[in-house]
């Protein structure tokens, strides 16, 4: 575990982070979720790292700060971060047609979809599950071989329609043929990824020395929503040690996570392992959608009488962007140049370069997506309350 710092010493007011610590208690004491673990650095110094509530509350387990999390979305990063190294390899652009290293792709319109595109949900492929048996969800060259066979749903490249399993199952094949197919994927990010940042305690599929600590995941709130409760606590129980979900299939913990972004945050490089180069993560953190909405959101919208906004997606990030929309996952005070990535009902990290922040929210008890992502934007601005000195 990382040793903390004196939050005093990196510009934080204590009484103000109690204030964050208070409002995480109140939720947790009305069940609107069941416990979380959140970490808070400041120029690569950790300043808060504490558990809240419950790991399970159903057997009244205590959250602890090294409990292992299914990530849910924020895994997409980690595939993207994978995407980006073999364009800084030569080995692909961005603007390559994914058929040039998937021939069966190019079928039906889909000929023209770019690796970038899959990257910035622009390539049309469909938000939910395809028709494949659930057990597949994990096997990505079966996801894959779905992919190639469906009708995007509107011309490619002119609208951002989430895909919240499928296209990043083909992102990851694509990385997996350009190694040669030599090793399974979940080796690749172990070996390429996770083991140069020193995560530790993440692995694509159930890594058995984790099952002690891995947090149970449980739809608290189980009314009609973007996901269907059953399906995101079906899922895990399917997960072996061969599971490949890249879109949301890790395991890992909030340390794990933070040296992720924290890698980011520093211009691609952590403790003499570097990664990528500052110009590729300044395209990563970039808004690549322009003023487009996210399908995703249409739902919301609707129900809730949210106004319409900009996606604000890089080729890796959501961005926080310009403008004071709702929902902004990471706080509508953070700066416009943050950027991070939130997972269903439960997981957000994000990056502040202007004020040298890095924050990681991971949470037990799913909440329904149209409250979880106001309680990230609440905790997110939290934290910039609580730092007063710049």
């Amino acid at each position: 575990m990382p040793t903390t710092t004196n939050p005093t010493a990196l510009g934080f007011d204590i009484d103000r982070l109690q204030r964050l610590r208070d409002a995480i208690g109140r939720d947790i004491a009305a069940s609107r979720y069941d416990g979380c673990v959140l970490l808070v650095a400041r120029r690569g110094e950790v300043a808060f790292h504490e558990a809240f509530g419950f790991a399970d509350r159903a057997s009244a387990r205590q959250a602890r700060i090294d409990d292992v999390y299914f990530s849910m979305s924020i895994a997409k990063q980690l595939t993207n971060a994978m995407v980006m190294m073999r364009v800084e390899a030569g080995d692909i652009r961005l603007n390559s047609p994914v058929a040039d290293v998937i021939p069966d792709f190019a079928q039906k319109g889909k000929q023209s979809i770019t690796v970038g595109d899959l990257i910035v949900h622009k390539a049309g492929l469909p938000f939910g599950l395809p028709p494949i048996p659930p057990e597949l969800t994990g096997n990505i060259e079966a996801m894959t071989a779905v992919a190639c066979t469906l009708l995007p749903e509107g011309v490619p490249g002119t609208r951002v329609n989430y895909s919240a399993i499928l296209a990043h199952s083909v992102l990851a094949e694509v990385v997996r043929r350009l190694d040669g197919g030599k090793r399974p994927y979940r080796q690749m990010l172990a070996e390429d990824l996770f083991a140069p940042l020193g995560m530790k305690d993440t692995s694509l599929g159930a890594r058995a020395d984790l099952a002690p600590r891995r947090v149970p995941v449980v739809a608290r709130d189980r009314r009609p929503d973007m996901f269907d409760a059953d399906l995101m606590e079906a899922v895990p129980s399917l997960m072996g040690e061969d599971f490949e979900m890249p879109a949301g299939g890790c395991l890992t913990t909030a340390h794990d996570f933070y040296r992720f972004a924290e890698c980011f945050r520093r211009g691609g490089e952590l403790d003499g392992a570097r990664l990528l180069s500052p110009s590729t993560i300044r395209l990563m953190t970039t808004n690549q959608t322009g003023e487009m909405p996210n399908g995703i959101w249409d739902f919301a919208r609707a129900m809730c009488g949210w106004p319409m906004f900009p996606a604000y997606l890089g080729y890796g990030f959501f961005v926080r962007g310009e403008g004071a929309y709702f929902p902004t996952p990471f706080g509508l005070s953070t700066s416009p140049r943050a950027y991070g990535g939130f997972g269903a009902g439960s997981t957000c990290f994000w990056v502040d370069p202007d004020r040298d922040l890095t924050v990681v929210y991971l949470s037990a008890g799913l909440m329904r997506e149209t409250e979880s992502t106001p309680r990230h934007q609440r905790i997110g601005d939290l934290v910039q309350a609580a730092l007063v000195t710049e």
